[in-house]
């Protein structure tokens, strides 16, 4: 495995990275990505304005925030609903707040970011809920939220790809794309990717299978492919989708078979294969020129299917 400079440089600080008083193996794993992407993100673009909303629901809540991109007042703004990743069982509103502002301003595009449940206090199938709710409510807010409901496309990443991926099956009818950004496809863990990064960069084999008895405890024996993608015979309502593989990734296998399944279904697929970058990488601003490249990627991608207002 031949690492560049930047990538090692960023290994060395993950490895010195030290979780404040965590309680417990689950809090040590959440405050650390909170921690890597405070640190790594590199500074946070300023946006028109950040709201924080509740969408209701029947015995809970589903917090969101909608980013609206700086320069922009259109009330009825194209919108990216954003689903982040961390395993299921980690990621907030600050894991991913630089690298969705950056996106808001790049596209042009409101980007709603969705606070789903985490396991295993909430196995599967409460966040993908909480996602597919979520999607439901802004479509019939729409108007009131300044949103034109039909030109709304899908970002997810990591865990989000995965989640992102059943969303589009069940309620894709209402995405103009997907973007899946190095996605969580398998429970599994067996690919040869995961053979030769399976202690590592950045995931360990280890804390996947943790993860994914957390996230879908019956997933060994009976697994449910809204909540392991990788087994979705049915794609009917999946958009155009655009798939970021890192190359040194764990991941990178089922990434790029879930694509293959998505194309064997008709689904206009394209690849973007990122050369010796590591799972997360778009979390690591701070350091590698890829992340501006990658964005610029995803919001030419988003540009083909959105219509995008020009102010006047």
């Amino acid at each position: 495995m031949q690492l560049t400079s930047p990538i090692t440089q960023i290994l060395t600080h993950l490895e010195k990275i030290q979780s404040f008083n965590p309680q417990d193996s689950l809090d040590d794993t959440r405050k650390y990505l909170e921690t890597m992407t405070l640190q790594l993100n590199g500074k946070k673009e300023s946006v028109a304005m950040i709201e924080e909303l509740n969408v209701p629901q029947e015995n809970h809540h589903i917090p969101i925030r909608i980013y609206r991109p700086k320069g922009k007042t259109i009330q009825n703004s194209s919108a990216i609903i954003y689903i982040h990743g961390g395993w299921f069982i980690a990621g907030s509103f600050e894991t991913h707040d630089a690298v969705v502002r950056k996106l808001a301003n790049k596209t042009g595009s409101a980007v709603i970011f969705i606070d789903y449940r985490l396991a295993p206090e909430h196995p599967f199938p409460a966040g993908l809920n909480d996602c597919i709710d979520t999607v439901q409510w802004v479509i019939d807010h729409a108007e009131s939220l300044g949103i034109d409901r039909n030109q709304i496309g899908i970002i997810g990443d990591s865990a989000g790809g995965a989640l992102a991926t059943s969303i589009s099956t069940q309620v894709g009818e209402f995405f103009k794309f997907q973007i899946l950004i190095y996605p969580a496809a398998d429970n599994q863990l067996n690919t040869e990717s995961w053979k030769t990064y399976e202690t590592g960069p950045v995931l360990n084999k280890e804390g996947g299978i943790q993860a994914w008895k957390w996230y879908h405890p019956e997933g060994e024996i009976n697994p449910d492919p809204l909540a392991v993608p990788i087994l979705i015979k049915d794609f009917k309502n999946t958009p155009s989708t655009l798939l970021l593989i890192a190359e040194h990734d764990p991941l990178r296998d089922e990434g790029e078979e879930l694509a293959q399944h998505m194309k064997d279904a008709g689904i206009p697929v394209q690849i973007s294969f990122y050369k010796d970058m590591v799972h997360g990488f778009l979390h690591m601003g701070e350091v590698l020129d890829q992340v501006e490249q990658a964005v610029n990627e995803m919001t030419t991608f988003t540009h083909q299917y959105l219509e995008i207002p020009i102010e006047k």
